[in-house]
């Protein structure tokens, strides 16, 4: 998740008049961050990512029904399409901090900026469910984790003192990308058919390489690493083996520890209680999103209608993040950022129910203003909860773990409502199955900080103060014995005391 501040590539001369290959270089010391000039592009290019990999898999909807009838699969098979890609996109994280660890940020992007763009346009080839499940799922989501959690990292290196404004502006990527790639995509799939649209939307994905190619690294003060060969004394044959196994060992024990923060989900209540809150959550927080255009068809609504709805749900979120994004920052809501988070995933949760109402337009409009509105504050909130109840040096680690368990319920959530429909006919049940879920992890999160911080509050507490006794000045004390002072008549100079023992 993390990049060493101010990796760079260059080359330079070497005392036998050639030059080294190209290879990434770490920073000696801290680069101050700009926060301006050149950051205002990776700013703006950070929220183009972010439109692109994180507001994508709303996009698979418009195709959902298509991609249903192509196969004759059930809604369970199909759903496992934008499961594994938005599953992919959070496991990933470990490999993508590898990633950019040893390539860097700008070269990451541009990875996976490739990567989605063949993977969407391979899959206008598959001729089973299975090949769309490993192109658009695997391939498109691994290249959406590689190009969005860069971004992310190097904007945190360009903005210290503006870094709150920045996340704010940059959160609305997702809702950029829930706005305008609906219609786009419903307008693909009106002129060229699913088949005719993923190249075209793998040709759109694409942008991310000039997104990252404008994330150069900051400059700073190069220095050389340790030598490549080990001028030590070889070891014996037989050793050499143990060696390499306790290499190998201790090098995994130290990329579990770096990447993924296991130590603070058994050590750490706060994080632990926070992590399974999440998890819980993601059974059923974008869910609706993947099925809400179905519901409205399948309920006589035009699709141009429904991907319009999902157009306001972004542009609910466009003009909320920025200020809320502000207004949370300020000190009052410092220590409460977790009641604030829990009370919005409530109103989420429970803004699922007014699609059962009834599936007419205007319902459906207010549905989805609710919903936005709790989903700002929700994905505004989202990552400060975690900064708060950690160490900021550990956050990249316990970010990655949580990406990982995040993954699972994201892979299993919408098959999960998939099996729902087919058993039932009913795609209601499917909201009220949300609802329950979000909800509740919402009253378990704020049950639960609630006595931690009760609990806190007691530990805090002065007890009453007790004069304590009065420590004996004399070694060997005899049991049962009382010392008093007396004066004598000695020297005054000395001002010497004798002890007057008298036992009880």
């Amino acid at each position: 998740m993390g990049q060493k501040n101010g990796e760079i590539m260059e080359s330079e001369e070497v005392e036998n008049g050639k030059s080294e290959p190209i290879v990434p270089v770490a920073m000696d010391g801290p680069v101050t961050a700009p926060d301006g000039g050149w950051g205002w592009v990776v700013l703006v290019s950070t929220i183009l990512v972010l439109a692109l990999t994180l507001g994508f898999p709303s996009c698979i909807g418009i195709f959902y029904t298509d991609l249903q009838t192509e196969f004759q699969a059930s809604n369970q098979e199909t759903s496992w399409v934008p499961s594994i890609m938005v599953s992919v996109l959070h496991a990933g994280g470990p490999f993508c901090s590898v990633m950019v660890e040893r390539f860097g940020c700008r070269t990451t992007v541009m990875v996976g900026g490739v990567l989605s763009g063949l993977g969407m346009a391979a899959s206008s080839f598959t001729h089973t469910i299975t090949e769309l499940y490993v192109t658009a799922g695997v391939i498109a989501g691994l290249g959406f984790c590689f190009s969005f959690q860069p971004a992310v990292t190097i904007l945190g290196h360009y903005f210290v003192r503006r870094r709150a404004f920045a996340n704010a502006m940059s959160s609305t990527g997702t809702a950029l990308g829930l706005c305008t790639l609906p219609l786009l995509g419903n307008y693909l799939h009106a002129e060229l058919g699913w088949r005719g649209s993923f190249p075209v939307l793998g040709a759109v994905l694409l942008n991310c390489c000039v997104c990252g190619a404008v994330m150069r690294p900051l400059w700073g003060h190069r220095h050389r690493g340790q030598p490549l060969m080990n001028h030590g004394p070889l070891q014996p044959e037989e050793e050499k083996p143990k060696g390499r196994m306790r290499a190998l060992w201790a090098g995994l024990k130290a990329a579990l520890h770096h990447h993924m923060a296991f130590d603070l989900l058994c050590n750490n209540l706060r994080y632990r209680v926070y992590a399974v809150g999440i998890t819980w959550m993601m059974l059923g927080f974008l869910v609706p999103l993947i099925y809400f255009v179905p519901y409205a068809t399948a309920h006589d609504m035009e699709q141009s209608r429904a991907a319009l709805l999902l157009s306001i749900l972004g542009i609910v979120n466009i003009v909320v993040r920025p200020p809320i994004g502000l207004v949370f920052s300020l000190p009052w809501f410092k220590g409460r950022h977790i009641y604030v988070f829990s009370a919005a995933l409530l109103m989420n949760g429970l803004s699922n129910s007014i699609c059962c109402i009834d599936a007419s337009f205007p319902v459906l409009l207010v549905y989805v203003v609710t919903y936005g509105l709790s989903m700002s504050v929700v994905g505004s909130l989202m990552f400060t909860v975690l900064m708060d109840t950690l160490d900021m040096s550990r956050f990249p680690a316990a970010l990655g773990l949580l990406a990982i368990m995040e993954s699972v319920a994201l892979l299993f959530g919408p098959p999960f409502a998939g099996i729902l429909v087919d058993r039932t006919g009913e795609y209601f049940y499917v909201f009220f199955a949300c609802s329950a879920t979000v909800a509740s992890s919402a009253v378990f999160l704020m049950v639960s900080f609630y006595w931690l911080d009760r609990k806190v509050l007691k530990g805090q507490q002065v007890p009453p103060q007790v004069s304590p006794p009065k420590p004996a000045s004399v070694n060997n004390v005899v049991p049962q014995c009382q010392y008093s002072s007396v004066p004598t008549k000695g020297d005054k100079d000395k001002a010497s005391d004798s002890e007057d023992v008298s036992c009880l």
